[in-house]
Formats: structure tokens, sequence, C-alpha cells
């Protein structure tokens, strides 16, 4: 089962899921622009609610879909961002063209958009790369049902954004790890320190992860050393993570109760999107009166 119970109680799953970060650290280096989206809590929250803006769209109306109005709007109800913020989050997107005008544009006033071909390749290997980790835990075929270009990702994306509004995850998930996924890029170098856990043991008080270059975090993730060390030294206050010896010298641990944090966080996730894939699933069999096996018969 991948209901978040099951998940969050399986050692097998969370050492599943040290694999998965380490593919999404690699996925961020080979893009950082376009994967600093994903790199923060609020910046990953209002991708995923402008997708699903975009995709729910009604191509009879053009009024309809991702504009900087709706966005907005969405974005503040839910209490991830200020109205400023989610407009200069949508205009950041243009700059870099991850966004773009729609050329179908209602009226004067009204300003649609859409996803440029490249932001629509980034959440598909987001996507993908879920449902690629769900597989391997429980050998399911999921993956293999979301090849790149698939029209799966326009009716799954939008479920998965209203389980993820209707959860915790737009709030506090925990003190830890809520201070890194809340600042700028300190999502993916939250995921990074997790990815460095070689060995998980779920009785261990403390996880060795070893040392750790502020140089080389800094440079990598594209932050400035003080705000670095300013989130770790946090951290570190709260007994969340530490040195074994001299700080900043000596190799790293992170505590069990920021791990049961993180593990918690991903549960919930993986759930949502499992949930949400299996739904589509379902539609499309009713549809169709095909069955559509997403997992074998031994692991539904």
């Amino acid at each position: 089962m991948t209901d978040v119970s099951s998940l969050g109680r399986d050692p097998a799953f969370f050492r599943i899921v040290l694999q998965h970060v380490r593919q999404v650290v690699d996925l961020y280096g080979v893009n950082p622009r376009l994967y600093s989206v994903f790199a923060s809590q609020q910046r990953w929250l209002m991708a995923q609610i402008g997708f699903c803006l975009h995709h729910r769209r009604n191509p009879a109306d053009p009024a309809t879909g991702l504009t900087v109005g709706a966005f907005t709007e969405v974005v503040q109800a839910n209490s991830v961002a200020s109205r400023n913020t989610a407009a200069a989050f949508l205009h950041e997107m243009v700059a870099y063209k991850f966004l773009r005008n729609r050329a179908d544009r209602p009226d004067r006033r009204s300003r649609p958009i859409e996803p440029t071909e490249l932001a629509e390749r980034g959440m598909w290997e987001w996507l993908y790369v879920h449902l690629a980790t769900l597989d391997r835990y429980d050998g399911g075929m999921r993956a293999e049902m979301l090849p790149a270009g698939s029209t799966r990702v326009a009716t799954v994306q939008p479920l998965i954004c209203d389980g993820i509004l209707a959860s915790r995850l737009t709030g506090s998930v925990g003190p830890s790890f809520d201070l890194f996924t809340w600042a700028n890029n300190g999502g993916v170098v939250l995921d990074h320190l997790f990815s460095l856990i070689a060995d998980f043991d779920p009785e261990r008080e403390r996880h060795p992860i070893g040392p750790v270059s502020t140089s080389e975090m800094v440079e990598r993730f594209m932050m400035s050393r003080t705000h670095f060390k300013r989130l770790i030294l946090r951290a570190a206050e709260a007994g969340s993570l530490g040195w074994e010896g001299t700080p900043w010298r000596s190799p790293m641990w992170i505590s069990a109760g920021f791990v049961r944090e993180y593990w918690d966080y991903q549960a919930e996730k993986f759930a949502i999107v499992d949930n949400a894939f299996k739904t589509v699933m379902r539609q499309e069999e009713l549809a169709s009166g095909a069955p559509v096996a997403t997992v074998p018969s031994s692991a539904a």
C-alpha cells in the first residue's frame, strides 16, 4: 500500500527516497535556473498552482487558464504568498522564458499566459521521477505510462495540486524542515544534505552525512555564504544537525527528529502523487472499459 501511514512507517520507502533525492539534486545541476523553481517550498507551490490553472483551461473560453489575476487570487487564498510576490514570480518566469503570453488574448485588460516547452518538460521530469520512485518501491509500472510529451501530465498534475493544497504541505511540516524549505534554494540544500545519508538505520539517533563544504554548497546552489551558514547554524542550535567535532571542519550528522520531519513530508507528497495518478488511471479505465495496470496485482 502507498498511503501516508504505511509510507511513513516503512524504512524501505525512506531508503528509496534517499535515492530519489540524489536524482532530484542531479536534475538541479543540469538546469539550475529551471529547477530553482522546485528548490523552495513557496516557489514549488506557486509552480504547481500555475500549471494547475493552465491545465484546467477551457479552450472554448480564452479568459480561463493561467492569468495574473487568477494566479494571484489562488496563491493568496491558500496563504502561499502575497499578491505582490505571486505577481513577481510570474514576471520572473516570463523573463526566464518559462512562461509566455498566449496569443488568444480575449481583451486588453486580460493577460493570459502559458508554460513554454522548457517548463512543460521540467514538470514532466518532476512527475516522472516521482512515479519511477514509487515503481522502485512497489514494483509498479507507472513511469512507463508517462512517456515524454504524455497528455496524462495535464490530467494528473491538477489532481496533485488539489491534494497538495488540501494537505499540510502548504503550511508547517516541522521547524527545521520549514527553516530550509521556505528559504530561497533551501529546499535543494535540504535534499542534498539528506542525500548524503549513505546507510540509513531507523534506530540511529544521529545519521552521519560526512564533511560538508560550505564553498562547494554556496557555489553549487547559488546561495550566499552568509545565508547558507545562517541556515546551518539555526538548525544546529535546534539540535537538528551538527558536527562530530569542530564545527565547519568535521563530519556532520542529521538528527532522528529531523529525519522524521523529512520522512513525513516525503510520505505525504508521494501518497498525493500516487493517489492522483491512480485516480486518472481509474478514470481512463471507466472511459475505455479496459483495465490499466499501474502496479502488480500482488502489490495493489
